[in-house]
């Protein structure tokens, strides 16, 4: 599937119908996963593997794996509200995904998702909850030994830091998410974050 077919199919996906700024529910945009997935299809990390969509929100990331080609697909979040509309986006789109609610901190459910080849997610920044990402970098890595995650420009350095006996950091591709007015106490009608897309390699 080439790529802007692939950013096409989920451009339409449902979001966040009531986004909780507590737990930074921001819809990842449709070029931006796709970015991600289609670079990571090329690498072979997609077709034929267990994908696990960290934080699924409403499930583009997840979904984007399944319309790929992967193996066997799992999404993880804790919104109940959130994991309802990815699974209306999943069957919209015909993509066989499981989805589990619980919360990546819990090593419980971690430990029993199994095991996969390759993590995708977009985890919170930390503008709410200082080092909100560190437990999704944590779980990814126990999850998979390749992952993929979009983070904050200028996070390179401590991601280096954090997992520096867990993974190596193999590139990271520039981006911009943009962020629409969707919560009460946005100003600007969009805000446009500088990211970057990480790849990781667990030791």
């Amino acid at each position: 599937m080439r790529l802007r077919t692939l950013e096409i199919a989920l451009e339409g996906l449902e979001g966040f119908g009531r986004p909780d700024a507590r737990i930074e529910q921001y819809v990842t945009p449709a070029p931006l996963a796709a970015r991600l997935l289609h670079h990571a299809h090329l690498l072979g990390d997609i077709g034929g593997k267990a994908v696990c969509d960290l934080g699924c929100g409403t499930g583009i990331l997840a979904c984007g794996a399944a319309l790929l080609g992967a193996g066997r697909v799992t999404g993880v979040e804790l919104d109940p509200d959130a994991i309802a509309a990815a699974k209306r986006n999943a069957a919209r789109l015909g993509a066989g995904i499981s989805f589990v609610q619980g919360d990546v901190r819990d090593p419980g459910l971690i430990g029993g998702l199994g095991s996969f080849d390759t993590v995708v997610m977009n985890p919170p920044f930390g503008a709410q909850d200082p080092h909100a990402d560190r437990p999704f970098v944590d779980a990814a890595l126990a999850l998979a030994p390749v992952v993929y995650g979009i983070f904050n420009a200028g996070s390179l350095p401590f991601l280096e830091a954090y997992t520096r006996e867990r993974a190596a950091l193999e590139f990271a591709i520039g981006g911009f998410l943009p962020l629409k007015r969707s919560l009460p106490f946005h100003r600007r009608g969009v805000v446009e974050i500088e990211v970057e897309v990480v790849r990781m390699r667990r030791r």
